[in-house]
């Protein structure tokens, strides 16, 4: 487990960069948390830099969008997917529970670690 840091100090709309394996981006989106890779799978960007928007984060070196949910591109320039990791709040703390693996509608597409 990864502790990120108290609930409220990541409020909706805004994002934080952790340290695990590699680093991964946490999203507040309206209440709801997200957890990826968060470095673009284009090029070398931090995600956590992007823009928000719904459940999509956009990669603020090419435009790239990925889906909080899922770590699927929504098109071009990313083809390939992000890691998404499960995310818990204990006692008003958010923590990431790093996964070690990319996910392509259920099966495992890439080990990563």
């Amino acid at each position: 487990m990864i502790l990120v840091g108290e609930l409220a100090g990541l409020p909706p709309g805004e994002s934080v960069r952790v340290q695990g394996e590699v680093a991964i981006a946490v999203f507040n989106v309206d209440g709801e948390l997200y957890a990826i890779d968060d470095t673009c799978s284009h090029q070398d960007a931090s995600l956590s830099d992007g823009w928000l928007e719904g459940c999509a984060v956009e990669c603020p070196l090419h435009a790239a969008c990925f889906d909080l949910r899922t770590g699927q591109p929504s098109g071009p320039p990313a083809k390939k997917p992000v890691r998404t990791h499960a995310v818990s709040i204990e006692d008003g703390v958010i923590y990431v529970h790093e996964s070690t693996r990319v996910t392509v509608g259920g099966a495992v597409a890439e080990e990563v670690g």
